[in-house]
């Protein structure tokens, strides 16, 4: 049986999963990936930290599992997206990549919708400073000299197939967060070039996420002990990678991911932007369709930055939010956990977190109930602002790190009124994605088939039964709360 590897490039980590033809996963090996963050408000990366986190992972598989490596037919990949990467023509960074969550390009996103004042009915929704196109703007007033000796502006994920190939390209979905991209029609567009400052020359080919887009370079087969012929497909933006991991493929199903941002991922099977929700939407990974996109911009982030206040594990926090819950919430804070601003559906960036109604008698656990309950509340405005759009949403799964706390799960479903599914091993969900577009380049005739396969859930997550109307209630409040103080 074939293998197929799926690279996620994560914010916080790089994972790499070798999966079987059935899509069951044999291995895997992470790194960390430190965000810089050099001023307030401001999250870059270095692009060839990526490169060299992934050849260690590859180098940790082949020393711990030659014989699953020497299976290897193909690779494909998830990327964190947004961040600009700028190459010059010897394919080196001029600069580093800023990254989905960076704040400091606000001013532009003015400047961009009164250039195009439709922007939002034809890209993935109204400018955000997590954008590229408005770091474009940026870059040109404060950093030059990285615009001026770029060559081609790719994607994260695309500056680590260039350096597994030697192949410049980036993909369909990836596109569609720059702003430079017409998403109902999938193709670059000389309007909205022109508004950013840039231009189709230095733009990489358009490609389908399951396409093939080069062969792994020779010397790198030969370092991981591997067939000559490894085929590396285009691969897409990490939402649609977890999306296709649990098999939401189709009209109706979404993928609800609770990692460092919180999205919930549905897909559609035409075009309905809500730009004046702030809701992401663009063409998916599946050919064919469209991923409806709610964004919170801070999920497990929030809890982290909690866990590192009180000196609390996010897990033992998530626990106590658990007990305390279980004694009644009313007299709980309310809370809006954005850390980094808020997108769907009000898009304030500049928005800071509220808690209201603390106490002298409110400990941590009080707080991280808060924390909990309004990263759901964040879910549950989203969600309502899709369906208001005309987005289908049958079925959900959750997937990413949040998921560990079946609570939390819990608290979305009985908001969202809906059971939530559980897959295994939705922690890999994006690297399982990945690896089934790899599948898919190589098996094309098959593509439907693979990209919708779905396994029995690990566990299913039921509305709390009386839960809803006291969430509501709080909810209420929860959308009174100011966005800056």
């Amino acid at each position: 049986m074939m293998l197929f590897a799926g690279i996620d490039l994560g914010t916080s980590g790089i994972k790499i999963a070798l999966v079987d033809e059935n899509g069951a996963c044999c291995a895997t090996a992470a790194r960390a990936s430190p965000v810089d963050i050099p001023h307030p408000g401001w999250s870059q990366q270095d692009p060839d930290q990526w490169w060299h986190l992934t050849v260690e992972c590859f180098d940790e598989l082949a020393a711990d599992h030659p014989a699953l490596m020497a299976r290897l037919k193909a690779i494909s990949l998830s990327g964190q997206m947004l961040g600009q990467v700028l190459l010059d023509k010897a394919d080196r960074p001029t600069t580093p990549c800023i990254l989905w969550n960076d704040q400091r390009a606000i001013a532009e996103c003015a400047e961009l919708l009164e250039r195009v004042p439709d922007i939002g009915l034809r890209t993935n929704g109204q400018p955000d400073p997590g954008l590229t196109a408005p770091k474009l703007l940026w870059l040109t007033k404060h950093a030059p000299a990285a615009l001026d000796t770029a060559d081609v502006l790719m994607l994260p994920k695309d500056y680590v197939r260039l350096c597994l190939t030697g192949e410049r390209a980036t993909d369909i979905t990836d596109a569609a967060g720059t702003m430079l991209m017409d998403c109902a029609s999938g193709a670059w567009d000389d309007e909205l070039l022109a508004a950013a400052g840039w231009d189709r020359a230095r733009l990489p080919p358009l490609m389908q996420s399951c396409a093939p887009a080069g062969q792994l370079r020779t010397e790198l087969c030969r370092r991981w002990n591997l067939q000559d012929a490894v085929l590396v497909a285009t691969g897409s933006g990490d939402n649609y990678a977890g999306a296709i991991g649990v098999g939401a493929s189709v009209p109706g199903r979404a993928a609800l991911s609770i990692g460092t941002s919180g999205v919930l991922s549905a897909v559609d099977a035409s075009f309905h932007p809500a730009p004046d929700k702030a809701i992401l939407t663009t063409p998916h990974a599946a050919a064919g369709t469209y991923l409806s996109m709610g964004v919170v911009m801070a999920a497990t982030q929030s809890l982290d930055w909690l866990a590192r206040l009180t000196s609390t594990s996010a897990a033992d926090l998530a626990s106590l939010a658990e007990v305390r819950a279980a004694a009644g919430i009313a007299a709980c804070p309310v809370s809006r956990p954005s850390i980094t601003g808020v997108r769907s559906p009000d898009n304030r960036p500049d928005a800071s977190a509220i808690f209201s109604g603390i106490m002298a008698g409110h400990d941590k656990a009080d707080l991280a109930y808060a924390v909990l309950e309004g990263v759901a509340m964040q879910f549950y405005a989203a969600y309502q602002a899709q369906r208001a759009s005309g987005v289908p949403v049958d079925h959900i799964q959750a997937v990413g790190g949040g998921t560990r706390s079946p609570f939390w799960v819990s608290l979305i479903a009985s908001l969202l009124d809906t059971e939530i599914a559980i897959p295994a091993q939705g922690d890999i969900s994006a690297c399982l994605g990945a690896a089934r577009m790899a599948m898919a380049a190589s098996d094309p005739e098959r593509t439907v088939e693979i990209l919708g396969m779905q396994k029995p859930p690990l566990l299913t997550v039921e509305p709390v039964a009386g839960l809803r109307d006291q969430l509501l209630t709080r909810y209420a409040m929860h959308r009174r709360l100011a966005f800056t103080p």
